[in-house]
């Protein structure tokens, strides 16, 4: 009864309050914009948007509209991504860093389900190294992990850089050791923040040592030290620790898929596709609530 082109052009007006910025939120014309919202309305036979010298809002029945809107909308999409995608199927056990979980990757693995339904995903979140010996034994077909920059092994989604990070009052004092936050052993980022620290000569104490992405910003965010982050995964509210510090810089790593060769192709093939595809900030780099998009 209701056409999902009309209902999506509906729901931008509704979402936006303006005629001008949901066209240009869809890529149409505002003429073409005002002619689906007619032509819903007729469907409907009821007003749903009003128009005044105070701008653009709904009716009563827009706004009981706006939520048949999203259910329809909705069922729409789940049915098209079930056929679309119903010739992959089969199970992917795949494994993430946990840092990568605060990102965008939820919203990328919600996509891929609603558009692979016949695929049974099964999510591991851990530390980056155990997910790596755990796909090497043939326990995981696909992990999105963090490794040292330049290794060439998997494919590469983003190259960052690890940086020093503690709350805004935490002052790092010269001549003392330096008190660090740090993950368990092994762990990628507490390598490279001590090989820094001995290399320039810098002695440090350890005051916490956590296995979660949380316990880590727990800490630092009591100001027990500070720690090394990936530069785009530094929450919002820690800071940079100043160059005045002296803290030896930190070394590149990469964002990398390393994949189980064993593995049917499908999965693998059609996940790794929607973590390649997306941008750069959207890829599971990226902190969610600075971004709407951290170790």
């Amino acid at each position: 009864m209701f056409d999902p082109v009309l209902l999506r052009t509906f729901l931008a007006v509704a979402d936006t309050h303006n005629f001008t910025q949901a066209a240009a939120q869809l890529g149409l014309s505002q003429p073409t914009v005002s002619q689906h919202v007619q032509r819903l309305e007729q469907a409907a036979g009821r007003q749903l948007v009003l128009r005044d010298t105070r701008g653009v809002r709904l009716s009563d029945n827009g706004d009981a509209m706006a939520g048949f809107a999203r259910t329809i909308l909705a069922a729409h999409d789940h049915a098209a991504g079930y056929f679309t995608g119903s010739a992959v199927k089969g199970r992917l056990r795949f494994g993430a860093s946990d840092d990568l979980s605060l990102t965008q990757l939820p919203r990328i693995l919600r996509d891929f389900r609603q558009s692979y339904p016949q695929i049974n995903l099964e999510l591991t979140v851990a530390q980056s190294g155990g997910l790596a010996r755990r796909l090497d034994a043939r326990q995981l077909d696909l992990v999105f992990v963090k490794q040292e920059a330049g290794t060439e092994r998997g494919r590469l989604v983003r190259r960052d850089r690890l940086v020093w990070a503690a709350h805004r009052d935490h002052v790092v004092e010269a001549g003392v050791p330096v008190p660090l936050v740090v993950y368990a052993s092994p762990s990628l980022s507490r390598a490279a923040a001590l090989a820094a620290l001995e290399r320039g000569g810098r002695t440090w104490r350890i005051t916490c040592t956590s296995r979660e992405v949380h316990g880590v910003h727990a800490a630092v965010r009591a100001g027990l030290g500070v720690t090394a982050l990936p530069q785009s995964l530094v929450p919002q509210d820690l800071v940079h620790v100043p160059a005045a510090s002296a803290l030896p810089a930190l070394p590149e790593i990469d964002f990398v898929l390393l994949d189980n060769p064993t593995a049917a192709r499908g999965p693998v093939d059609a996940l790794s596709a929607a973590i390649l595809d997306r941008p750069a900030t959207t890829t599971g780099v990226g902190y969610e609530e600075r971004r709407g998009d951290g170790r």
